[in-house]
């Protein structure tokens, strides 16, 4: 199936998983999808990702595994809002100083800069802007 927004797709994916309490997420992978998935890795929202072999030799699978808090009859997902900003039709660039923050420093804005895909916070410490890929709380 073609996805105009693979993006999107991925963020859809994780939401529709996390409001499902369901634990692993599947999707077709892109250098761009596993940057997201190592940054909400490292951020503490992922418990763990991993690019494996999919059934086509040609096609590799973006895994990623969801972390919960509580117990079983009340955990929620730490994960609780994605929004995409960016689109195919209608790019956002933002510069290093009109960075958004989101929920007051709670949440993360991940940005594609021209020195690679990175968190909001690490782009200010960088000097850099770039394109507002996604906002993760």
């Amino acid at each position: 199936m073609n996805v105009t927004d693979p993006i999107a797709d991925m963020l859809t994916r994780i939401r529709n998983v996390a409001i499902s309490n369901g634990t692993l997420v599947s999707m077709p992978s892109s250098k761009i999808k596993a940057e997201i998935a190592r940054i909400l890795t490292e951020e503490g929202y992922v418990d763990s990702y991993d690019v494996v072999d999919g059934d086509q030799p040609y096609q590799k699978v973006l895994r990623i595994r969801l972390k919960y808090i509580g117990e079983r009859r009340h955990r929620r997902p730490l994960i609780t809002g994605l929004e995409r900003v960016s689109r195919p039709g209608c790019r956002v660039y933002t510069k290093k100083t009109d960075i958004p923050w989101v929920l007051s420093g709670i949440g993360v804005a991940i940005l594609s800069t021209p020195k690679g895909v990175m968190t909001g916070q690490r782009a200010r410490k960088m000097g850099v802007g770039g394109e507002l890929l996604c906002k993760i709380w």
